[in-house]
């Protein structure tokens, strides 16, 4: 198993344990190029997620304009790596004590 599919686990896992809706876009000759790994939908909220094995992998430029799109409607976009699960924590609990 790829170190970026083990931060997909996580991810998935993380996202179960609050009981929130995702599934992963089918990047198919018919979608769009650079769409993020996991898309959630948390009490609510568009959640944006791209998944990278560690800090040192970063988002390609089309990845960085797909989330940046993402923000600028009014959803959350977030990078998650092994490093930093945590703050996808965060985000969830801020929507769901919101």
């Amino acid at each position: 198993m790829t170190p970026e599919k083990k931060v997909k686990q996580k991810v998935t896992k993380l996202l179960d344990s609050f009981g929130v809706y995702w599934f992963y876009p089918v990047a198919t000759g018919y979608g769009s190029s650079g769409i993020p790994d996991i898309i959630a939908c948390v009490r609510g909220r568009f959640v944006a997620i791209e998944c990278k094995a560690t800090p040192k992998n970063q988002p390609t430029a089309l990845q960085l304009h797909n989330l940046a799109s993402i923000k600028n409607q009014g959803g959350i976009a977030v990078v998650i790596h092994a490093e930093n699960l945590e703050e996808l924590n965060h985000v969830i609990n801020t929507i769901v004590d919101d």
